[in-house]
């Protein structure tokens, strides 16, 4: 009788793996904290006696309830704060020393020296076939970003709050409402050391979720169409909302509790002062906590004015004094035909013109001395290997369907010499489709503004223009102008002398 041994397979598929990957990325982020510890040797003196991950942690507490919506942290400001810490790990050590620790802990959590001054760990976790796949996690702990005034702030990461809590990608309005339940039990039942660790953590959550709409709203200043206005930023300024209500109202009656708990302990029983302090100290972080909310909630209600302003701002800018070169009007589709010779001298002149300037490999003495002293290092024939890309296949999240447009394309290809009101072909979209007037209204909205040059230049021989003459639209469903659609069209002797010159 012959046995045969089967070997066991991890699960295969991301399901059977995310709790692995989570764990392995929080890891990750703890992993510079632990780095400096194991680093301190390398600096000119004896250091053994500093605990550096202790450090950072306070560092990153400092910055955390420095920030603020539009600034930050000043960098002396957490030095100067870091310093008494230091100091008491090593009290007959000189200040200069302590200066020197304080700052080489926040320059390593910054990581001042790296390209992007962020954090790179390598996991592995199994794809859908079941092979071993190694990814990149980037991240960083604190950044430097520039501030309103012209200043240079710091402000931490969401992965710097989660090695703080002691937790990774946790929903934050969840984390919230369970620290703050937390809170309560634990003030009923007297356990205020206990109960100060919890409101310190339901105040890095709250942090926290000011954060999130912070960078939506830079986001927005730079691009509004880079933001999800329709369904993603309302839903969260509405759970926002109803979270600052809940939480105002939870930490006042929180804040009464203490208060009874203060004020009713004896000052005389060493005991029960013990008890009075941490109550004073629960005051303190609940107020600030209530602080925070107060500020999130005027953002709050700001939010839809910004969207507003900055989509009129960059809707209506005034268009640039001198047009882009179009890449494929003006170089792409005449090089096309030409041969290669003749093609060569022109993409050699575009590329010498629009690559730009080059920076010099040695920009100091030192470097280029170093560069000539380094010995040449070896390198493989083929060069070095090339990562995978992560391909992430896009949703399709587009309201009609690629049906809907050859229809209404159809409809709208109209002969040159008879256009139409848009209330008839509205009438006869909807006889063919009950969503397509509304692709058909945008569509002749586009076409008032027709892009002339464009389509110039890239040698399209007709154009839907759309005009208001005066009359207004009957219509049940839409309102406005009964615009003139028809089709222009385009002088195709004109743009092949001009493609020619």
């Amino acid at each position: 009788m012959r046995v045969t041994a089967t070997v066991s397979r991890p699960a295969p598929g991301p399901a059977a793996d995310e709790g692995l990957a989570r764990r392995l990325r929080a890891l990750a982020c703890t992993a510079p904290l632990h780095d400096l510890d194991a680093r301190k040797a390398n600096l000119a003196g004896e250091y053994a006696v500093y605990s550096m991950a202790e450090v950072a942690l306070a560092a990153i507490d400092l910055v955390t309830l420095s920030m603020d919506f539009d600034t930050g942290a000043e960098h002396e400001q957490v030095i100067g704060r870091l310093l008494p810490r230091v100091a008491a790990q090593a009290p007959e050590r000189p200040a200069e020393e302590h200066e020197r620790v304080a700052r080489w802990v926040l320059e390593n959590l910054i990581n001042v020296g790296s390209v992007d001054r962020g954090f790179r760990a390598v996991y592995g976790t199994f794809g859908p076939d079941g092979a071993y796949v190694r990814r990149d996690y980037d991240f960083k702990l604190i950044e430097e970003v520039p501030g309103p005034d012209g200043g240079v702030y710091l402000r931490t990461t969401d992965e710097a709050v989660n090695v703080l809590v002691g937790a990774l990608d946790t929903d934050v309005t969840s984390a919230q409402i369970a620290a703050e339940v937390k809170l309560e039990v634990l003030i009923g039942r007297g356990r205020l050391a206990d109960a100060q660790l919890a409101a310190e953590q339901a105040r890095y959550r709250t942090v926290q979720y000011a954060e999130s709409l912070r960078r939506a709203l830079e986001a927005t200043r730079r691009d509004v169409r880079a933001v999800d206005w329709l369904n993603r930023v309302p839903d969260l300024i509405a759970e926002a909302l109803e979270h600052v209500a809940d939480r105002y109202r939870h930490e006042n009656a929180i804040l009464t509790n203490i208060r009874r708990v203060r004020d009713e302990a004896d000052a005389d029983d060493p005991r029960k002062a013990e008890h009075k302090r941490r109550a004073a100290e629960l005051v303190d972080i609940v107020k600030d906590c209530i602080r925070r909310h107060t500020q999130l909630q005027s953002r709050l209600l700001e939010a839809g004015p910004l969207f507003r302003a900055e989509q009129d701002r960059q809707a209506f800018a005034a268009p640039p004094g001198r047009a882009g070169t179009d890449l494929y009007g003006q170089l792409l589709a005449p090089l096309l035909p030409m041969p290669v010779a003749d093609a060569t001298r022109v993409t050699d002149a575009f590329f010498a013109r629009g690559a730009g300037l080059r920076n010099p490999a040695a920009v100091r003495v030192a470097d280029l001395v170093e560069l000539l002293l380094s010995p040449p290092l070896e390198r493989d024939h083929l060069g070095a290997e090339l990562p995978e890309p992560e391909l992430v296949a896009t949703p399709d999240d587009s309201r009609f369907t690629s049906r809907q447009m050859d229809t209404a394309l159809r409809l709208l290809d109209l002969p040159a010499d008879a256009p139409r009101r848009l209330s008839g072909l509205l009438t006869e979209a909807r006889t063919l489709d009950p969503e397509l007037p509304y692709l058909v209204t945008l569509l002749a909205v586009h076409a008032a503004s027709p892009p002339v040059g464009v389509a110039y230049r890239q040698g399209e021989r007709r154009l839907l223009f759309a005009r208001d003459d005066g009359t207004p639209l009957d219509d049940p469903e839409f309102g406005g102008a009964d615009l003139i659609v028809g089709t222009a069209l385009l002088d195709v002797t004109g743009m092949a002398a001009e493609r020619a010159s």
